[in-house]
């Protein structure tokens, strides 16, 4: 098996990407925690779509891309690979929607960062399972457990981040420790897999649709999504304004009520 056919262009690619989705992601959490109702979930998709989208699922195939078994055919069932995306951006959203609401106390950021984990973990390996070769593969146990370890301290620490980083600087220092750790994570459930060199399943017919054309318009699909949403992101009022804006409204709020208050009691004194 050859992991790096193309040389360091997949993985840096890869990292580029989980490291622009991992950005994206935190710029779109701040706002959701910044928001309420529709809008915080409008938010939550957002970062969801960023993370899980672009950081994971899009990163793991590009890497992917740069995967080799020497004399074997691979192929993607396309079901199973679609099913692979959506697991990702619903877990981080779960993860997200956890986090946020129990607002960084320890046990909802671990439930969600544990649910967020195991759900990245099983998104790799849903997206492995959905290759299709003509090779024998099983896996070392040991180092899938390590990848799955480190799915959910990974996935702990970004909705950590996703709450508590602000600022460039802290971003600019957190989304490439990000990006290593959603990198870190896929290569060690690849090096946990194992080529039998001896037995091949020759009886079984590879099917499935070639890697370049099922896996270019969806990556270029999905890259098209996330430079909308950091369109979205730059136009949008920062955080800081967004939440000078709800507490304005809120004193504004209070405003209002004293004065139907008072309104009524001059009403019921006349």
């Amino acid at each position: 098996m050859d992991h790096f056919t193309y040389g360091p262009v997949n993985p840096l690619v890869a990292y580029a990407l989980s490291c622009i989705g991992a950005c994206l992601a935190l710029q779109c959490s701040a706002r959701a925690a910044a928001s309420q109702g529709r809008t915080r979930l409008g938010w939550l998709t957002a970062a969801a779509l960023a993370l899980g989208g672009t950081g994971i699922w899009v990163m793991h195939f590009v890497a992917m891309l740069g995967f080799t078994i020497e004399g074997s055919t691979i192929r993607y069932d396309v079901p199973m690979t679609l099913a692979s995306l959506v697991l990702a951006v619903v877990v981080v959203e779960i993860g997200l929607a956890l986090a946020i609401r129990g607002r960084g106390r320890a046990v909802p950021l671990i439930v969600g960062g544990l649910i967020t984990g195991l759900g990245v973990a099983g998104m790799h390996y849903l997206g492995m399972a959905a290759m299709h070769t003509d090779a024998t593969i099983h896996y070392n146990p040991v180092l899938v457990v390590v990848s799955l370890v480190i799915a959910v301290v990974a996935a702990t620490a970004a909705l950590w981040a996703g709450l508590h980083v602000r600022g460039r600087w802290a971003i600019a220092g957190a989304v490439p420790i990000m990006g290593l750790a959603v990198s870190g994570m896929h290569y060690t459930g690849m090096a946990a897999m194992i080529h039998d060199t001896d037995h091949t399943a020759s009886n079984t017919a590879t099917h499935g649709a070639e890697a370049a054309s099922l896996l270019a318009p969806l990556v270029t699909g999905i890259s098209l999504v996330t430079f909308v949403l950091l369109f979205v992101v730059t136009v949008w009022p920062s955080v800081d304004d967004m939440r000078e804006e709800a507490d304005y409204n809120k004193r504004m709020a209070r405003v209002r009520s004293r004065q139907v208050a008072g309104h009524n009691e001059d009403f019921a004194a006349s």
